[in-house]
């Protein structure tokens, strides 16, 4: 369990600034002093209202006991958040259950058009050639990321894309450094900073292969590691950002449909090969 689970972010942060260099005490006190300024900054921000890298951003939030930025960001939020905003963040106290449903429906609709329009065209046209050139692809994540990148990897299946998805972090971290030049990792990771998944991204990229990363933090390790960064924006205080993940998968399934646009003959083949499977199978 990390310590941030066991003391508030305010706390953790008074407690780490005895041991904290100057440059990071300068952080740490900018952000105790103004706590809600911190839930709408980059680490970028922070970095230049402290007068400091954002090197030193980071190393202060690790420091002080959290995995990076994002996770001070996350673990801030909790402590600034009322008990009903930890369950959702737009339900309010005396909501009836058709109005929790709608607001969670909205958030939730939301956060994908937030997503939509944070798309670089760029970026994802370089993400489908990445998909498309590519010998084969390891996909990895874990927790509810995993459950993406199983839904991501069925569909590739199905497309005719060789395709790997192992669900155990060692043994993903361990396909990936047996990968060659020619292959892609595809690594999902809200909050950038999930370790497993940086070190198979890093063992992938050590191999020679590239990195597509699906995440929530441009800023993050993963990102960094990556080759091509597709970004997911949800705004949510909770310890499991459900709407983060829809925005997921729907990244996700906006390649493999435009994937299949430039191979539509050969996927429309593979897809009543796969149904025609489905209808036999069901006697």
């Amino acid at each position: 369990m990390a310590s941030h689970e066991r003391a508030g972010a305010m706390t953790l942060l008074r407690a780490a600034l005895p041991g904290l260099s100057t440059t990071e005490r300068r952080v740490a006190d900018w952000i105790l002093t103004r706590p809600e300024h911190l839930l709408e900054a980059s680490m970028i921000d922070v970095a230049k209202a402290c007068e400091v890298s954002d090197t030193t951003v980071l190393r202060m939030c690790r420091n002080a006991g959290f995995a990076g930025y994002t996770d001070l960001k996350l673990a801030l939020a909790r402590d600034l958040a009322t008990p009903m905003q930890l369950i959702h963040d737009d339900v309010a106290d005396g909501d009836d259950p058709m109005t929790i449903a709608r607001k969670v429906f909205a958030h939730a609709a939301l956060s994908l058009q937030d997503t939509a329009d944070v798309i670089a065209q760029d970026d994802f046209t370089a993400a489908l050639e990445l998909l498309e050139t590519s010998r084969s692809v390891l996909v990895g994540g874990v927790g509810t990321s995993g459950v993406v990148g199983q839904s991501f990897y069925q569909r590739c299946r199905r497309l005719g894309i060789s395709c790997d998805a192992p669900q155990d972090s060692q043994v993903q971290n361990i396909h990936a450094a047996l990968l060659d030049p020619g292959d892609l990792v595809v690594a999902i990771s809200y909050s950038g900073e999930t370790r497993s998944v940086v070190s198979m991204a890093e063992g992938a990229r050590r191999a020679g292969a590239k990195v597509l990363a699906v995440t929530g933090n441009r800023e993050s390790h993963l990102a960094k590691v990556a080759d091509v960064v597709l970004q997911s924006v949800s705004h949510e205080t909770r310890n499991e950002p459900l709407a983060a993940r829809l925005c997921q998968l729907a990244l996700l399934d906006a390649l493999c449909v435009a994937y299949s646009h430039r191979h539509l003959a050969d996927v429309l083949s593979r897809d009543q090969r796969a149904g025609q499977s489905i209808v036999e199978s069901s006697f």
